[in-house]
């Protein structure tokens, strides 16, 4: 009897020190993480993968110190079941109740993507093929052009040039070529209301006339307190039934432009060229920011008919043609004497 005693007593502390040594382990482990130097670690999870299989990753990865450890806790904590297929970023300073909370979130990496004003769908494409190396520049391109696909977004317009907004996007590795096109679409598409259309109607312009305006604008300068003024010019010519007569059109209008715009070129009838074409452009050269739009709808009240570049990025502008060709020989003629 006394020997059952001692045997049952012995068993009982084996058992409360198991015990208390699992609920140590168990504890450090909830409250450490794998070390303190913050590493950055990318994993991506496929999806169907099991919750074993995507515990050992984590713990091969060095995201957690124990899948064995992480497969209790997220049973204690009934949220094992709820983790998310995708691409993460962890760090190796993080504890297992934030590795879990960032799984059954969803909480996934997203790829910073930002359009600068004034890029076309060429640039766009190349920065966001850059950024997200799933997404083909050729197809983003082809994409931009089809007048089917810029009709299922709503737009009146024979491509998506002038209408995918410079703005700062977040995209996951995985996002679709057409999600992202839309969301920038609907990203111009917000700025725009019944106002603007009626607007538009004033000047006796179209919505898609006044894309193409601010694309140009947006190419000539990027001084915003110069837009309104270089938006008059062009609205003034318009009205005398002048050609535009502005490079960053003839540019556009050029296959693979090697930077080096001739005589011959501004000679070259294009549809873009408005040296050779009276009017706009069929579309916008570019992306226009939300500066260059408003200056589209709203020019400033002068008189003007001629702008060149003072090389300083602002620009000297002119009523009369004999005043400009005074300007064009000041700031331009001059200047590339001096250089030679």
């Amino acid at each position: 009897m006394r020997l059952f005693l001692k045997l049952t007593t012995l068993f009982v502390i084996i058992a409360v020190g198991v015990l208390l040594y699992i609920s140590i382990s168990y504890n450090n482990f909830v409250n450490s993480s794998p070390d303190g130097r913050n590493e950055p670690r990318m994993v991506n999870i496929q999806h169907g993968s099991s919750a074993v299989a995507v515990l050992a990753k984590l713990e091969r990865e060095g995201v957690i110190t124990s899948s064995r450890m992480f497969y209790y806790f997220g049973r204690i904590n009934g949220k094992l079941g709820e983790i998310k297929y995708g691409e993460y970023e962890f760090t190796t300073s993080m504890k297992p109740h934030e590795v879990l909370n960032k799984l059954i979130t969803g909480d996934v990496k997203k790829y910073k993507v930002t359009i600068p004003e004034g890029y076309n769908i060429y640039q766009v494409a190349d920065t966001v093929s850059y950024v997200l190396t799933g997404i083909n520049k050729d197809d983003f391109i082809r994409r931009a052009k089809s007048k089917e696909f810029a009709k299922s977004l709503g737009l009146d317009a024979p491509m998506l040039e002038g209408y995918l907004f410079p703005d700062t996007y977040y995209f996951t590795k995985d996002t679709h070529l057409d999600a992202i096109i839309t969301k920038m679409v609907n990203n111009h598409k917000r700025f725009f209301s019944e106002r603007q259309t009626e607007r538009a109607k004033a000047l006796g312009m179209t919505l898609h006339e006044v894309i193409t305006l601010a694309s140009i604008i947006e190419k000539e300068t990027s001084k915003v307190d110069e837009m309104p003024i270089i938006s008059a010019v062009f609205h003034n010519r318009l009205a005398k039934g002048m050609r535009l007569q502005t490079d960053p059109t003839v540019i556009y209008g050029i296959e693979d432009f090697n930077g080096n715009l001739t005589r011959k070129d501004l000679e070259t009838t294009t549809p873009y060229n408005t040296y050779r074409i009276k009017g706009l452009p069929p579309t916008p050269i570019a992306n226009p920011g939300l500066q260059a739009i408003k200056a589209a709808m709203f020019p400033a009240e002068v008189p003007y008919l001629y702008f060149v570049s003072k090389n300083n990025g602002t620009h000297f502008f002119s009523t009369d043609f004999k005043e400009h060709r005074n300007a064009v020989n000041k700031y331009q003629i001059r200047r590339e004497k001096a250089e030679d």
